[in-house]
C-alpha cells in the first residue's frame, strides 16, 4: 500500500506527485486496469505465454544481431 508523509512545510503538489510515482512503481494502476474484468484461467495463460514467447524471440534476435558482427 502507498502512502506519503506530508511535511507542513512542503507544498501539496510535491506530495501528490510523490504519491503518484509511488502508485506508478507498485503497479496498483496497471493491476486494477487487468482486474477492471472477469478474464477466464486459460486466457491468462494464453497471455503469459504469448508475452514470454515474444521476450525469448527477442532475446534471440537480439543474440544472434550481436554475434553477426
Amino acid at each position: 500500500m502507498a502512502f506519503v508523509k506530508v511535511d507542513e512545510t512542503e507544498p501539496i503538489e510535491k506530495a501528490i506527485k510523490r504519491f503518484k510515482r509511488m502508485v506508478e512503481k507498485e503497479g496498483v494502476i496497471r493491476e486494477y486496469k487487468m482486474r477492471r474484468y472477469f478474464e477466464k484461467p486459460s486466457a491468462i495463460q494464453h497471455r503469459k505465454n504469448k508475452a514470454m514467447a515474444r521476450k525469448q524471440m527477442l532475446k534471440n534476435k537480439k543474440m544472434h544481431a550481436s554475434k553477426a558482427y
